[in-house]
């Protein structure tokens, strides 16, 4: 059995690390506050905006990177995505024997937008804003560690707790874009943890990962989806609080070809088990 230290145990993070122990693995979890974590996980409190110098970090076979921005701003992300990232390498790197493997939590922000068109592990990336462009920043100290390293690119990330589309489209804020398709990307938080626990005892993972679901989809296609699963108004046409998205579709190809199968393949399943779950 293995020795895990996930960095940045909250959504993601924490139930990968429940889902390792309950496995048999010894897993610890580094957070600012460890305090809610559960019992599975041993807690190993840190604030990685500072160097780990009076930190005594556990020995351990791979490290998963898990850290989010707190905040949508330039200063969090790069707290989150850079900082953070180059003083847990420094505080491995001072150890006597380093992780086998290190595993990054990217986006596929590092893209920008494409147009609609697919991408996949070969496309450059192409960041359009401070959002991708750190990311990205956070994936080049990845590679250039002493030990491997593997970047997740991940999609949208929807599950348990996380309904608040749902409960727009129930009460009819949905409103889709205008113009052609707008294309989106997106995993189940449960397949973004199959997918590190898959990917952190295969032998040899690749350098990049792209973590979405089998289908990307338009906007559109999943308001109008969601409105009828919950029988809200079906969406009209207009401009969106939100006007940053990207358009492109993300190929998992490399991901499923590696013999990863998906509990939740499409936005349909993943919506559906959470509309149906009880309160």
């Amino acid at each position: 059995m293995s020795r895990v230290l996930i960095a940045g145990c909250g959504y993601v993070g924490t139930e990968l690390g429940i889902r390792l122990e309950g496995a048999g693995h010894d897993v610890w979890g580094l957070r600012r506050d460890p305090g809610p974590l559960p019992p599975a996980i041993r807690p190993l409190a840190a604030d990685l905006r500072a160097p780990l110098h009076d930190t005594a970090l556990p020995r351990v076979d791979r490290v998963v990177y898990a850290v989010g921005a707190s905040a949508p701003t330039a200063v969090s992300y790069r707290d989150a995505y850079v900082t953070g990232v180059r003083h847990l390498l420094a505080a491995l790197g001072r150890q006597a024997g380093p992780p086998a493997h290190f595993f990054f939590l990217s986006s596929t922000a590092v893209y920008g937008d494409a147009e609609g068109s697919w991408v996949d592990e070969r496309t450059e990336p192409a960041p359009e804003n401070f959002r991708g462009a750190t990311v990205l920043e956070g994936e080049a100290l990845v590679r250039g560690a002493d030990h491997p390293g593997t970047c997740v690119r991940l999609g949208g990330i929807y599950g348990p707790g996380r309904t608040r589309l749902i409960e727009r489209a129930r009460r009819g804020e949905l409103r889709c874009p205008p113009g052609g398709p707008i294309w989106s990307n997106r995993i189940h938080r449960d397949d973004a943890v199959g997918v590190l626990g898959h990917l952190l005892f295969r032998a040899g993972p690749a350098p990049v990962y792209l973590a979405v679901d089998d289908e990307p989809a338009p906007l559109c296609e999943v308001y109008r989806y969601l409105a009828a699963l919950t029988g809200g108004p079906k969406p009209a046409v207009g401009v969106s609080v939100r006007s940053t998205r990207t358009n492109k579709r993300c190929s998992n190809a490399l991901l499923t070809a590696s013999g990863y199968s998906f509990r939740y393949p499409t936005y349909r399943e993943g919506y559906r088990a959470l509309a149906d779950a009880p309160c």
